[in-house]
């Protein structure tokens, strides 16, 4: 027996999710720890009879429960130009919604 597993579109970026599963998606300001969501565009829709969309599958969608926001690995961006005496350096650190996958429907 398959497991049930989804490919869900967010922001033109796609995650394979599974019931139970914890996924960082890009950030949504407007969403607490807490509520619900729910993601419309499923790609594929995988389990004992797999159904493929173009580009979306008709009546799927999976919902997902908001756990809190994460932040992502550090990033040093350092520009260095010789001979100019020009040196920078910034760091940035991504921030991601952190969501639990409770179901898939369709």
């Amino acid at each position: 027996r398959n497991v049930m597993y989804a490919v869900i579109e967010d922001r033109n970026q796609q995650f394979r999710v599974s019931p139970g599963d914890r996924v960082l998606i890009p950030l949504h300001q407007d969403l607490e720890p807490g509520a619900s969501v729910t993601f419309d565009k499923v790609c594929v829709v995988g389990g004992d009879e797999p159904r493929v969309g173009t580009p979306y599958v008709d009546g799927a969608s999976v919902t997902a429960k908001v756990v809190g926001v994460a932040k992502g690995p550090k990033v040093v961006v350092a520009k260095f130009r010789r001979r100019k005496n020009s040196r920078r350096r910034v760091g940035f650190r991504a921030r991601f919604t952190e969501v639990e996958i409770e179901g898939i429907a369709g």
